[in-house]
Parts: structure tokens; sequence; C-alpha cells
């Protein structure tokens, strides 16, 4: 195959496919705005019954610094 059929048939490729996309996409998905509305949390709420929080425990090195050789 000559380079000028292989660069025509690249193009073909690329335009069609260039094609398919609008033609042959997907509906929009629909979002239910009720639901959304319905949604409430009340978050100083949630902060006046912490009462007590998790603790992780690690090990901090980050300004260690090595002596010189």
């Amino acid at each position: 195959m000559r380079p000028h059929h292989a660069i025509a048939v690249v193009a073909i490729i690329l335009i069609g496919l260039g094609l398919k996309l609008p033609f042959f996409s997907g509906p929009p998905a629909d979002a239910d705005a009720r639901a959304v509305e319905s949604l409430h949390i009340d978050v100083s709420q949630l902060q006046q019954n912490i009462k007590i929080l998790p603790e992780q425990k690690r090990h901090d090195m980050t300004f260690v610094f090595s002596e010189g050789d």
C-alpha cells in the first residue's frame, strides 16, 4: 500500500469516528430535582452531638534531618 493510500484510510477512519459521536451518542441524563430539595442535613446539630473523636497516632518525621558525613 502506498503512503498516500495509508494516509487516506486513516483520514477516513478519523472522519467516520468524528461523525459517529454526534449522531450515535447516548441520551443526556435527567436529574431529579425533587431528590435534591428533600435532602437537608443540620450540620450544627451534628457538631453538637459529637462526643469523642477517634485519634490516629503516627510517628511524624517531617523535619528530621540526618547528620552530615
